[in-house]
C-alpha cells in the first residue's frame, strides 16, 4: 500500500478552498468540451462560495474575487465562458502603493493641521464680517486647544500672534474690540432678557378678564 504524504504533494494555491477544490479544477482543465467545462466551472464557483461563507454576499465585487481565485488556482490556464475576465498575473501579490502623506511641518502641534486649514479658508473669504467672523471662531478654537495641553490660560494677545503668524500677517486680529467684548472666551454666551410671567402686561390681561366675567 503506497501512502501520499502532503510533504510529497504539490502545494495548494489557495489554502482556504482545500487540496479537493484544487483537484476539481485541474480535472476541468482536461475537460475538452466547452459547454460542460463552462458548466463544471460554474458549479464549482458556487461550491467555493459555500466553502467560503464571507463570498456568499451577492455583489459583483464578490463574485469577481470567486472567478478571479479560480483562475489562480488553474495556473492562469482555463479557457472557460465567464463574467470576468482572468486577472493579470503580475497584478496578483502586487504590494498596494502607499498612501503620499504631507511632510511639511506644523508650526504649532498642539493646533493641528486642520486648524492651518481654517485658517487658510479664512485669508480667502471676501467678505469682510465673514472673516472676522472666522477669525474670532480661530481664536476660541486656540483657546480651547491651548487649555487642553496646559494649565495656564494663555492670554489673548498670544492668541492673536499665533493667528498673525500662522496666516503670515494676512489676518488681522483688532485685539482691543477681542478684549472688551472677550470674543476668544470660550464661556460668553448671548444674554437674552428673562421673561416675566408675572410683569404687567399678563396682570393687566387677568384684570381684564375678571371684570369681564363679573359684567356678563
Amino acid at each position: 500500500m503506497n501512502l501520499e504524504y502532503n510533504t510529497q504533494r504539490e502545494d495548494v494555491i489557495q489554502k482556504e478552498y482545500g487540496r479537493n477544490v484544487q483537484k476539481l479544477v485541474e480535472y476541468i482543465k482536461t475537460v475538452e468540451d466547452q459547454e460542460k467545462r463552462d458548466q463544471y466551472a460554474l458549479t464549482l464557483t458556487d461550491l467555493m462560495r459555500q466553502i467560503n461563507p464571507n463570498l456568499l454576499r451577492e455583489n459583483q465585487e464578490y463574485d469577481q474575487k470567486v472567478w478571479d481565485d479560480l483562475y489562480i488556482m488553474s495556473r492562469f490556464d482555463l479557457e472557460v465562458n465567464s463574467p470576468f475576465p482572468m486577472p493579470e498575473k503580475s497584478s496578483i501579490g502586487k504590494k498596494p502603493q502607499r498612501m503620499a502623506y504631507k511632510t511639511n511641518e506644523i508650526k504649532f502641534r498642539h493646533y493641528g493641521r486642520n486648524l492651518e486649514v481654517m485658517v487658510q479658508r479664512t485669508i480667502e473669504m471676501e467678505d469682510p464680517e465673514a472673516k472676522e467672523n472666522g477669525i474670532i471662531h480661530i481664536g476660541r478654537l486656540m483657546k480651547s486647544f491651548f487649555s487642553n495641553w496646559n494649565k495656564d490660560n494663555i492670554e489673548d494677545e498670544v492668541i492673536a500672534q499665533h493667528i498673525h503668524a500662522m496666516s503670515k500677517g494676512q489676518l488681522k486680529v483688532n485685539i482691543e474690540k477681542v478684549k472688551e467684548e472677550g470674543l476668544f472666551n470660550t464661556s460668553t454666551r448671548e444674554r437674552r432678557a428673562p421673561s416675566n410671567s408675572s410683569g404687567p402686561s399678563n396682570q393687566n390681561r387677568r384684570k381684564n378678564f375678571t371684570n369681564k366675567r363679573r359684567r356678563s
